[in-house]
C-alpha cells in the first residue's frame, strides 16, 4: 500500500502538566493510538532508495546539545569491537563531525553530529556484521539490560515521536508553555523531507504493531514527559480508543 498523504483529520487533547502548572501538553491522539511500529530490518526501505539497509541512519545524528553528546560519548567508550563494526574507524578518525554546508540553513552555525562513514552513520552496523545489523548503541543497551534512551542520541530514540515547545498567550495576557507531542512526519525534516524516497510514519507497511504507540513507546514518552504526565496520557489515549468508529484514527492503520 502507498504512503498515506498528509494531512488527514486528527484528534488532539490538552492537559496541564501535573509537575508544572505553567506548562500544557498538547498531544496527538491520532498518532499516539496508531499501530505504527519500527520495521527496521523487517521491511523498512530506508529513507533513500540507494541505501535500503540504513533505515533513517544515512545522514548521521545531530546532537541536541552538549549533554546529549556527552551521554553518547560515555556509551561509545563502552562499545567493544564485537558490538561496533566501525570502532577502529572511530579510533583513527573520530566519530563526531560538523554538519556540511549543503544541509545547513542559511546563516546557521554548523551543528555537531555523528560522523558518516561508508555512506551512513558510524554507529550503524551493516548487514553481515556478526553481532547483527543496526545501531551499535542500541545493541549496547540490549546487552547491558538498559533502555536505549540512555545510550542513543536524543534524535534517534525520539524519532518518530516529535516534541515541540511554544509560548501561548491567552486573551487575558497570561501565558503558558505548550509542549506538543506528536508525529515526526516528513514535514519535521524541513523542505528536504519531501525528497525522502520512503518514510515510515504515514506508510501503511509500518502500521501493524501489536500495541499502540503510546504503549509500545512508553520509555520514550516517559523520558519526554515524565511519569505523572504520561500516566494521564495513557488514560486519555485509552478513552479515545474506546470511542465509536474510526473517525480521526490514523489513516495508515489497518481497517
Amino acid at each position: 500500500m502507498p504512503e498515506v498523504l498528509l494531512p488527514f483529520p486528527r484528534a488532539f487533547v490538552e492537559f496541564v502538566d501535573p509537575d508544572d502548572a505553567d506548562q500544557v501538553y498538547r498531544c496527538d491522539l491520532t498518532w499516539l493510538t496508531s499501530r505504527w511500529s519500527c520495521i527496521f530490518g523487517e521491511g523498512c526501505k530506508g529513507i533513500y532508495a540507494d541505501r535500503p539497509d540504513d533505515g533513517c541512519c544515512t545522514l548521521g545524528a545531530h546532537f541536541a546539545d552538549a549533554a546529549d553528546e556527552k551521554r553518547v560519548r560515555q556509551a561509545a567508550k563502552q562499545l567493544s569491537a564485537v558490538q561496533w563494526q566501525y570502532k577502529k574507524a572511530a579510533k583513527t578518525g573520530g566519530w563526531v563531525e560538523l554538519e556540511g554546508p549543503e544541509t545547513m540553513a542559511e546563516g546557521a552555525e554548523p551543528a555537531r553530529k555523528t560522523r558518516v562513514v561508508d555512506g551512513a552513520c558510524i554507529f550503524l552496523n551493516r548487514p553481515g556484521f556478526p553481532a547483527g545489523e543496526g545501531c551499535a548503541l542500541h545493541l549496547l543497551a540490549l546487552d547491558q539490560g538498559r533502555d536505549f534512551v540512555e545510550t542513543k542520541p536524543d534524535v534517534c530514540w525520539q524519532l518518530p515521536i516529535r516534541r515541540q515547545f511554544r509560548t501561548v498567550t491567552r486573551t487575558d495576557d497570561t501565558s503558558y508553555t505548550e509542549v506538543s507531542i506528536g508525529e515526526y512526519g516528513r514535514d519535521g525534516w524541513g523542505p528536504g523531507g519531501h525528497d525522502l524516497d520512503w518514510y515510515c510514519t504515514a506508510n501503511t507497511e509500518a502500521h501493524h504493531g501489536s500495541q499502540a504507540v503510546y504503549l509500545n513507546n512508553r520509555s520514550e514518552l516517559v523520558a519526554l514527559m515524565g511519569e505523572p504526565a504520561y500516566a494521564l496520557l495513557v488514560q486519555m489515549c485509552a478513552d479515545f480508543e474506546a470511542g465509536p468508529g474510526r473517525v480521526m484514527r490514523h489513516a495508515a492503520d489497518p481497517v
